[in-house]
């Protein structure tokens, strides 16, 4: 645990000062495109997230300001979202590298699955897609089913997407990659990967924070992916995004999600970072990290603050050291990302979707007296506290 003692000097031997607002010049631009693997795809290295897009000048700002990789989801509200990018898009489709997903099960046809993409095109106003993930993938067997292989080679071959996906961020997260990785069934992939993942930045703040960092199966499966030569797309790269708690922190060049960007992009296991852009001002904020791989080093301090408020309140995706800590079997990780959509991302209808659609959810935890779990997380998450939480917020 840190003390509040211990994160005020922290701050101090950063010098960080408190944040003035961003500054009001030129207004910024993506300064670096790079290419997704051996699709060729070339991409702004900050993309559009749009888990939350309901309003089509939103993706009008974003191209104004460089960017040239859109994402979307015909989940994303409802399909709200796809029609929002599909109207921003007009005009431009051939400038811009456009992906959506599907959650495709482990008992869909090809044949589901072909409806599914059609329906996407048809909100977004396009006849293809550059890559097409199955979406949101925490089981094997939805990437074991014959058929999503069946169906992209169809859809390849009839023009409808260029590129196969997947993408994930539960707590099986590493296994499913695996499997899609050996078996060529992915020529990209979208999967949760922020700096609390990284041991090198937990290493270099040892001294400052005592952190222990948690051994993710991840990194070597991406490293896997590079030597296949996979494109690799991060998501989740703002750890929660509790941006408002580091506002009085941030400078006006050097704010948190900005140095949490930088972060991902300066990896060499990432091609390029994905984002929900929910805001003029924030496209802006996001976009002005690009091009500034090389100011990593002096973000440390701001990301290890971060790291000490808030990794006790955050569950990293593909940790899945609590797996076994519930004789309900109640499935934590996933209970909790459906919270954090609610409590972090204040939005409500996702977190009741995905709750809804989760298999062992925390009803459970209403009567539970044990609380087996107390202490199964290693980066202090109260999980009894929160699953209960999720249970009555969702349930």
């Amino acid at each position: 645990m840190v003390s509040r003692r211990t994160l005020l000097g922290a701050g101090a031997v950063a010098g960080l000062a408190p944040m003035s607002g961003l500054r009001a010049q030129v207004p910024p631009k993506i300064e670096r495109h790079v290419t997704l693997g051996k699709t060729g795809l070339r991409v702004s290295e900050i993309g559009f997230g749009s888990s939350s897009l309901q309003d089509a000048k939103l993706v009008r700002h974003a191209l104004d300001r460089g960017v040239t990789f859109f994402d979307c989801a015909e989940s994303y509200r409802f399909g709200w979202a796809e029609e929002a990018m599909g109207e921003g898009l007009k005009g431009v489709r051939d400038k811009v590298i456009l992906t959506s997903k599907t959650k495709a099960s482990a008992s869909d046809t090809a044949k589901d699955m072909m409806a599914a993409l059609e329906g996407s095109l048809r909100r977004m106003q396009t006849d293809y897609l550059d890559i097409y993930y199955n979406h949101a993938v925490n089981h094997i067997d939805r990437m074991r089913n014959d058929a999503w292989a069946e169906f992209t080679e169809t859809a390849v071959r009839q023009g409808k997407i260029r590129f196969r996906g997947m993408s994930g961020h539960g707590s099986r997260l590493a296994a499913c990659l695996d499997y899609a990785i050996d078996n060529d069934l992915v020529d990209v992939i979208l999967c949760a990967y922020n700096f609390g993942k990284d041991p090198d930045l937990y290493d270099k703040l040892k001294h400052t924070f005592h952190f222990v960092a948690i051994q993710s199966d991840l990194p070597p499966v991406l490293d896997k992916a590079r030597r296949k030569n996979i494109g690799v797309i991060a998501m989740k790269t703002l750890m929660g995004a509790r941006l408002n708690d580091m506002r009085a922190f941030e400078q006006p060049d050097r704010t948190y999600a900005q140095s949490a960007l930088r972060w991902v992009l300066s990896s060499p296991r990432v091609d390029a970072a994905l984002i929900s852009m929910t805001s003029f001002d924030r496209i802006d904020e996001y976009v002005a990290a690009s091009g500034q791989v090389d100011q990593v080093g002096a973000d440390t301090q701001l990301l290890g603050r971060y790291l000490a408020l808030q990794s006790g309140k955050y569950c990293q995706p593909g940790c899945n050291h609590c797996e076994a800590a519930c004789p309900q079997q109640v499935d934590i990780a996933e209970v909790l990302r459906a919270r954090m959509y609610d409590v972090d991302y204040r939005n409500k209808a996702l977190a009741i979707e995905d709750y809804a659609k989760l298999s062992n959810p925390a009803q459970a935890c209403l009567t539970c007296t044990h609380q087996a779990c107390r202490n199964a997380c290693p980066m202090g998450v109260p999980i009894p506290d929160f699953t209960l939480d999720a249970q009555r917020r969702l349930g």
